[in-house]
C-alpha cells in the first residue's frame, strides 16, 4: 500500500509539472496589458474554483457536525476549513499579483476583490474560532454552527454579488476579458486540467488530515487516565523495585 501511495504521488507530481509546463507553452493571451503575465490565470482561477467547492463542503460538514455531534465529523470539518482557507488565500495572493501587473496597483477596490476578501476573512475567523475554544464538544458545536451560518453569505459573495448588473458595471475584473474572447480553448483546457489536478490534491490532503486527526484522537483516548482506577495507563507495566531477598 505504501508503494502504491508513493506511485500515485509521483504520478500526480508529474501531471502537475506537465500542466505547469503547458501553461508556459501556450501563446500569450490577447486583450491584457501584459499578455505573458496573464498565465497566472492558470493557477488563480483553479484555486478560486477549489475554494468555492470547499466553501460548500464546509457548510455541509457543519450541518453534519450539528446532526451527529461526533468527533470524526468535527475532524472532517476542521480539515475542510483548513483547506478552504489555504485555497482562498492562494486565490487572493495570485489575484493581487495579477492586479499589480495588469491593472497597475496591488489593490483596486474591485467588487470581486472586496467580496472575496470578505470570504477569506470569514474562513480565517472560522479557523480562529476553533483555536480559541479548548473544550472539544463546545469547539465542535461552535464550529459547526459558524460553518452553517457562513454558508449563505459566502455563496452570495462568491457567486451572486459579483454578477449583479450594478456591480459588474463597476468592475474591470478579468471575467469581462474572458467574455470578450481574451481566453481561447487552449487556455480553458489548461485551466480545467489544473483545476482537476488541484481537486485530486485537495482530496488527498483532506484524507490525510482526517487520518492524522483520527490518530491524534485515538492516541488521546488511549493514554487518558481513568481516575476510577490506577493512574497508570492501560498496557503500561508499572516498574517494581527488586530486592535481593525476593
Amino acid at each position: 500500500m505504501k508503494g502504491n501511495m508513493q506511485a500515485r504521488m509521483i504520478l500526480l507530481a508529474l501531471l502537475m509539472g506537465a500542466a505547469t509546463l503547458y501553461s508556459f507553452l501556450v501563446p500569450p493571451a490577447a486583450g491584457f496589458r501584459e499578455p505573458n503575465m496573464a498565465r497566472i490565470i492558470f493557477f488563480h482561477l483553479p484555486s478560486a474554483f477549489v475554494a468555492s467547492v470547499m466553501i460548500i463542503a464546509i457548510g455541509w460538514l457543519g450541518i453534519t457536525v450539528l446532526r451527529r455531534r461526533d468527533a470524526i465529523s468535527d475532524i472532517r470539518l476542521a480539515a475542510a476549513t483548513e483547506l478552504g482557507m489555504i485555497f482562498a488565500l492562494a486565490t487572493m495572493a495570485t489575484g493581487i499579483v495579477f492586479s499589480r501587473v495588469q491593472w497597475g496597483a496591488w489593490w483596486q477596490n474591485d467588487p470581486r476583490q472586496v467580496s472575496f476578501l470578505v470570504v477569506c476573512l470569514m474562513l480565517l475567523a472560522g479557523t480562529a474560532l476553533r483555536a480559541g475554544i479548548a473544550d472539544d464538544t463546545k469547539r465542535a458545536l461552535a464550529s459547526g454552527a459558524y460553518s452553517v451560518a457562513m454558508l449563505v453569505p459566502a455563496i452570495f459573495l462568491t457567486f451572486v454579488y459579483p454578477r449583479l448588473e450594478a456591480v459588474r458595471e463597476k468592475s474591470f475584473h478579468p471575467s469581462q476579458t474572458i467574455q470578450t474572447g481574451g481566453f481561447d480553448t487552449a487556455y480553458w483546457i489548461g485551466i480545467l486540467v489544473i483545476f482537476l489536478l488541484l481537486l485530486v490534491i485537495t482530496r488527498w490532503l483532506y484524507l490525510m488530515r482526517i487520518r492524522i486527526g483520527t490518530l491524534e484522537l485515538e492516541l488521546i483516548n488511549g493514554i487518558q487516565p481513568d481516575h476510577r482506577r490506577s493512574s497508570t495507563p492501560d498496557g503500561v507495566v508499572r516498574p517494581v523495585a527488586l530486592h535481593e531477598e525476593s
